[in-house]
Formats: C-alpha cells, sequence, structure tokens
C-alpha cells in the first residue's frame, strides 16, 4: 500500500469493531474517501482528540489497492471549527451542508471547488451570526458547481426571488449576511430549491427544514 498525503475535512465518523473508527473525508484532491483508524477509541491513542466532524487536518494514510477503505496514518488538525459546537443552528445547518456535499461530490474523484465552498461555509458558520441565508447561497453555489444551474426565465419565480438568488449567487458566503430580503421572498426561493435539489437528487438529505430555521 502506498503512503498518501492530503487535508481533508471530516464528514462523518462511525465506530468500527471495539476500538476503531471510520473517517471519511472530503478533499480538494481525492474527493470523498474512507479511511480506518485503527485504535482511535483507545484513551491512549495518537489519533484522540483529533478527530470530529467537521475538523479540517493534514493527514496520511495507506492507500488500498484492494478497497476503498484506506488506512489512516497521521492526522495534524488545522481548524476545529469550535464555534460549531456553541451553537445548535450552525451545526444543524453545517451538517445540512455537509450531507448535500456528501451526495454530489465522487468518490476519489479531485473537488477543489466543492471543497473550498464546504470549508468558506463552515467557517462563516462556526462564526457568531451563522445566517440561515447562507444555506441558500451555499444551495446555489452547489449547483452552480455541478452545473445544475436552474434557468431562472422557466422556474416561475417572482422577480424579487429571482434577484435574489442571483445575489446569493454572486456574493462571498462570507458577506450573504448583509442582505436583508423579504421573508415571503426568502421562502419562495427556498421552497424552490428544496423541490428543484429533490428532482436532481432523487431525495434531499435530512435537516433541511432545521437548517433553513431563523
Amino acid at each position: 500500500m502506498s503512503v498518501e498525503r492530503a487535508t481533508g475535512l471530516v464528514l462523518r465518523t462511525l465506530p468500527f469493531a471495539e476500538t476503531s473508527l471510520i473517517v471519511r473525508w472530503l478533499t480538494p484532491s481525492w474527493g470523498r474517501i474512507s479511511t480506518i483508524a485503527k485504535g482511535a477509541r483507545r484513551p491512549k491513542s495518537p489519533f484522540r482528540g483529533k478527530l470530529d466532524l467537521f475538523y479540517e487536518a493534514d493527514f496520511t494514510f495507506n492507500r488500498s489497492r484492494s478497497s476503498a477503505l484506506h488506512i489512516l496514518r497521521e492526522v495534524a488538525p488545522r481548524d476545529i471549527h469550535a464555534g460549531l459546537r456553541k451553537n445548535y443552528h450552525a451545526l444543524c445547518r453545517a451538517a445540512y451542508c455537509a450531507r448535500l456535499i456528501e451526495r454530489i461530490a465522487e468518490e476519489e474523484t479531485a473537488v477543489p471547488a466543492l471543497y473550498d465552498l464546504l470549508r468558506d461555509a463552515l467557517k462563516v458558520f462556526a462564526s457568531n451570526n451563522p445566517n440561515p441565508l447562507v444555506v441558500l447561497a451555499f444551495e446555489l453555489k452547489l449547483l452552480t458547481e455541478s452545473g445544475l444551474s436552474p434557468d431562472w426565465s422557466k422556474t416561475g419565480l417572482r422577480p424579487a426571488a429571482v434577484s435574489m438568488a442571483e445575489e446569493l449567487s454572486r456574493l462571498e458566503l462570507a458577506s450573504v449576511s448583509s442582505l436583508q430580503p423579504a421573508h415571503e421572498t426568502q421562502r419562495a426561493l427556498a421552497g424552490f430549491l428544496n423541490g428543484f435539489l429533490n428532482y436532481h437528487l432523487g431525495r434531499l438529505p435530512s435537516g433541511w427544514e432545521l437548517a433553513l430555521l431563523e
């Protein structure tokens, strides 16, 4: 097995056997990958405190030639996004966006734009004001990066909602909170995106309603 280096965001951790963890990552160069951290649940494991949801880290792994589960070797956290642990709504928004990424990002295929998008979203959600508008902007940018942008002239949305969608698509995620759209306009766009994503993904991941709560 060859040794590889990567930077990634932890999308999910799952217990494996009695002492180990399966860690699912999003990386810019490898896309979605899964690793097993052997012994990570032992009290004196070198992985202790380094593997948790939405941590960004540099890591090395032995790439398996026979399966999609690789062996994690070393981990060095870069950013733990601590603010997500202090705000329930922020955590819900981050979880929903991560699940969307999991649906769209391919396994072991480079996705640098999607990685940057999720990393930017996590930084905003971990701030003191994780505005739900960021979720709508994230959905729009994700559609753009996936080549699924709506033809706004055929959506039936009112001009105010179309203008809002275009503005959200244009702005950096960190600047989205500066917008103050009418509630009915925001609800109309959210409802449209819900149906549009359901159509293209087959089924939206759980947590959509919680992610958009004020």
